[in-house]
């Protein structure tokens, strides 16, 4: 599972399709601490928590980078390698 981005201590990956398994709904793993949440593309929490304020930055860092988070999901599931996506500022 690549890293696609890292930004105050919260680390952003992305499943690849290397095990053949198919993802449903396109989304991505947020790391903070000990803390795991799974967001999807619209900022919605699948699994998981993180504190409100990660939350936060997370979300907004979705919301600048969707297009590119569409774009790295087909890549990744295609399995055609991976490309790393700008952190929040």
């Amino acid at each position: 599972m690549p890293i696609i981005s890292q930004f105050y201590g919260i680390i952003v990956t992305m499943y690849t399709n290397e095990e053949k398994i198919k993802h449903h709904k396109p989304h991505i793993h947020i790391k903070y601490n000990r803390y795991r949440a799974i967001y999807d593309f619209n900022c919605n929490i699948l699994a998981g928590k993180i504190p409100y304020k990660q939350k936060k930055l997370v979300e907004a860092w979705i919301l600048i980078h969707k297009e590119e988070l569409i774009k790295l999901w087909n890549v990744l599931q295609e399995g055609k390698g991976y490309f790393k996506i700008n952190p929040l500022e």
